[in-house]
């Protein structure tokens, strides 16, 4: 019998055990997060996104270090590609943050994606909000490194960073596919590396066409994070945009809306299963027969099944 106080109480093993339950979907995962629902809402979620070789993770190890000199706890949850033989995490539990290691304010996670789109695993949200029971006070979400579809993380974390770097070969890599438009904070990293000024030049261009409006605007910091550099103006940064959000009533704000979506997304997949089910699998094949031979559109077969339930 899994008992759900035991993460409220600090217990790092019951934890672990609940992260598992958790990418296993399975009830005691369900029950547990139910009765921790009430010791939500009170951490800091920053995400890290960026394109796969930006340096996330050398990122996300320096932030961490520097948070916890700071006083904080630090949860972190790295959502890896899955293997194609397992479904599990392929980078396993993040040997490139070792200077983390044998600190006891320090949870790491790997996720595996599963298949997920936008950069995050389907479980990212359950498990943030475990981290948040447990008492972590800033949960850093290290998405998959997709590209420029990593834009899911705007709807779990509190603070987005989005990672750049000159060696994308693009200057115009973050005007692309609203990676701009989820950041609150840039970072363009490997300041040390040829062509880092153009890519500097680029973001700030970027910038400088978002509306005038806009009550926070991304500060841009260039960080070389293999050595620690910037890093801790990129921790300010994580500070400054928190108490902007709390000064100014974005961060209920942007709870509300975190919430709706996973609400919204919940109740979305509840209603496709019952709909599956009612459908059955013989309906189902059958419609899958009729596309497959062009008798009908999967749009209009859909909302055939759809209405005849």
């Amino acid at each position: 019998m899994f008992n759900p106080s035991l993460i409220v109480a600090g217990d790092r093993r019951a934890l672990a055990r609940l992260l598992t339950h958790i990418e296993n979907t399975d009830a005691v995962a369900a029950e547990a997060l139910a009765w921790l629902f009430p010791h939500t809402g009170r951490a800091h979620v920053v995400g890290v996104t960026g394109a796969p070789g930006c340096g996330k993770s050398t990122l996300v190890n320096e932030l961490a270090q520097i948070l916890r000199r700071a006083g904080s706890t630090v949860a972190i949850l790295a959502v890896d590609p899955s293997s194609p033989f397992t479904g599990g995490a392929l980078l396993g539990d993040r040997l490139r943050m070792r200077g983390l290691a044998g600190d006891s304010g320090v949870f790491i996670r790997s996720a595996a994606s599963r298949g997920a789109l936008g950069g995050l695993a389907h479980t990212t949200a359950d498990m943030a909000a475990a981290f948040d029971a447990a008492g972590y006070d800033k949960i850093i979400v290290e998405t998959v490194g997709a590209g420029q579809a990593e834009v899911d993380i705007a709807s779990t974390a509190h603070t987005v960073l989005v990672v750049e770097s000159p060696e994308l070969g693009d200057d115009v890599q973050a005007i692309k596919a609203g990676i701009l438009e989820i950041a609150d904070v840039l970072v363009a990293n490997k300041a040390d590396r040829p062509n880092a000024e153009n890519a500097l030049r680029a973001l700030r261009a970027s910038v400088e066409m978002m509306p005038t409006s806009l009550a926070w605007k991304p500060p841009i910091i260039q960080t070389v994070a293999t050595v620690g550099q910037g890093v801790v103006e990129v921790a300010e940064a994580v500070e400054q945009h928190l108490a902007y959000l709390v000064s100014s009533g974005e961060r209920q704000r942007r709870e509300r809306e975190h919430l709706r979506h996973e609400l919204a997304t919940r109740l979305q997949q509840l209603l496709l299963d019952r709909l599956v089910v009612r459908v059955g699998d013989g309906r189902f094949n059958a419609a899958v027969d009729r596309i497959v031979a062009r008798q009908i559109d999967p749009l209009s077969a859909a909302k055939q099944l759809a209405s005849e339930t």
